[in-house]
């Protein structure tokens, strides 16, 4: 398992906790914690960035949060070192006995991707018509992928617009019944506005400790699977147009950085021989059709 989001976030909770409750002159002084504890606060923020998340997109985006989290916490899968090993030797075996011969190999393929690419070259389709149905594969992948960060950045921005909301709702409550020729108008001034501003605390911490971070893993997470398949792709093309396998290896290797090609042993380029421009690996973008 991938143990830092859990870290960071029980890190940027004590971090918090501990500027609440640490007071310099006095110590630790634990009662002050429960000046950031109000449940009407708590309902107005959390439940109207729920409820307002819940407009803006069906309940099966809410059905796929426990998937999205086991992909958060677990470790990443897709190694682009080991994919262009696997690339070189089906190059290498396509070299000696054509690609026919990948027939068997491919279907002990784990990964469905690799497979079924591999399987269209076995076929003999057209070149063309392998790389668009690849390429529309990825186009489809990058959408399905990017719908579940796009639901948490957008519950992001609910969070503090619904904590202002809250505190606009306690200002108005603090001021209209605001009366300071009574007895401890001020001190009751003073506990209002600390409560208004509670919900905008609570809107920032669910933004910017939760929600933002949750989307940018996950967005991380598409793009390490994003450059093996892509890396799928260049090489899978290259063996259909019989290139050789060390040239092969050499133009995959531009999709990992330098110190990666190192620790794997120094395969591919050297760092002085790297591509110009692209110090840190190679990355392509998609070019969707519109």
């Amino acid at each position: 398992m991938d143990f830092t989001s859990i870290i960071g976030l029980i890190a940027g909770l004590g971090l918090v906790i501990f500027g609440i409750v640490f007071d310099p002159s006095a110590g630790v002084i634990w009662s002050t914690i429960m000046n950031f504890v109000d449940v009407p606060s708590m309902a107005i923020t959390f439940g109207g960035a729920i409820a307002a998340t819940v407009i803006a997109f069906p309940i099966s985006y809410f059905k796929d949060i426990p998937k999205h989290m086991k992909i958060v916490v677990s470790r990443n899968r897709y190694d682009p070192q080991q994919y262009i090993d696997t690339i070189v030797d089906y190059a290498q075996e396509a070299r000696r006995k054509g690609l026919l011969s990948l027939e068997d190999k491919a279907n002990q393929e784990q990964d469905p991707f690799l497979k079924n690419s591999m399987m269209l070259i076995v076929d003999a389709i057209d070149p063309a018509k392998v790389k668009e149905i690849l390429d529309d594969e990825l186009d489809g992948l990058e959408d399905r992928h990017s719908h579940a960060w796009q639901f948490y950045e957008k519950f992001s921005t609910f969070g503090p617009a619904f904590g202002m909301i809250g505190t606009l709702i306690g200002l108005i409550n603090m001021l209209a019944n605001l009366d300071m020729n009574a007895d401890g108008g001020a001190t009751k001034m003073a506990q209002g506005m600390s409560t208004a501003l509670v919900t905008t605390f609570y809107g920032s911490m669910l933004s910017n400790l939760l929600l933002t971070p949750l989307a940018h893993k996950l967005h991380m997470r598409h793009d390490e699977e994003m450059v093996c398949k892509e890396i799928v792709v260049e090489g899978v093309m290259a063996i259909q147009a019989g290139d050789n396998p060390k040239h092969i290896e050499e133009r995959l290797n531009a999709y990992i950085c330098e110190k990666k090609r190192i620790e794997a042993g120094g395969r591919g380029q050297s760092p002085s021989q790297s591509t110009p421009g692209v110090p840190e690996g190679k990355k392509l973008k998609r070019n969707k059709k519109k």
